[in-house]
């Protein structure tokens, strides 16, 4: 069993807000206002923030497509982790700025839903986390599947926005909740 965290520290993570992640993303217009809300109020309530950037061959590093959108910019103070990998914590620096902030809950928006949300909300749970998906502030492109069906990007974000309600680990908690109502004072 994976420790539990003691506390109520949260952080917003936000996973991959690059343009070439949401370039052709579901509501991607809608999403990113979504997540810059979300980076408004968590910075208000005093609330830190950690960014991840993804890069691999389709986002070389430093290239345009793997800058973050132009709506969202980390502060000077604000990590940014580094990744190439699907989860935000394999063979990154992410659990060493989350125990440098004393996090025990996770905040967590981002790009793509179906990939490196899903994997990092997996792999805070399974190292102990408390975890709030913010449903309206992460988004997928459609996917295509072997046999040329299509799976609809909105029925991805739906599927996980459920799944994190239902989802049960001990002594963790999972949920959603959305940008502007979540409590971040009190995460």
């Amino acid at each position: 069993m994976a420790t539990v965290r003691d506390g109520n520290q949260a952080v917003l993570l936000v996973v991959d807000v690059q343009v070439g992640v949401v370039s052709n993303a579901w509501e991607a217009e809608r999403v990113v206002s979504s997540v810059a809300r979300s980076v408004k109020r968590a910075r208000a309530a005093g609330v830190p923030v950690l960014w991840v950037q993804h890069s691999d061959e389709e986002l070389p590093r430093g290239s345009d497509v793997w800058r973050f959108v132009s709506e969202l910019s980390p502060a000077a103070d604000e990590p940014i982790v580094h990744k190439h990998y699907n989860s935000s914590f394999e063979e990154t620096n992410l659990e060493a700025e989350l125990g440098r902030l004393a996090a025990t809950h996770i905040i967590l928006a981002g790009a793509a839903t179906n990939w490196c949300v899903r994997a990092t909300a997996y792999g805070a749970l399974d190292r102990g986390y408390d975890l709030t998906l913010l449903s309206d502030a992460h988004t997928t492109e459609d996917l295509v599947v072997a046999d040329g069906r299509i799976i609809k990007a909105a029925d991805v974000v739906d599927e996980l926005n459920a799944v994190m309600n239902w989802i049960s680990f001990p002594g963790r908690t999972s949920t959603t909740a959305l940008s502007g109502e979540v409590d971040f004072s009190n995460a």
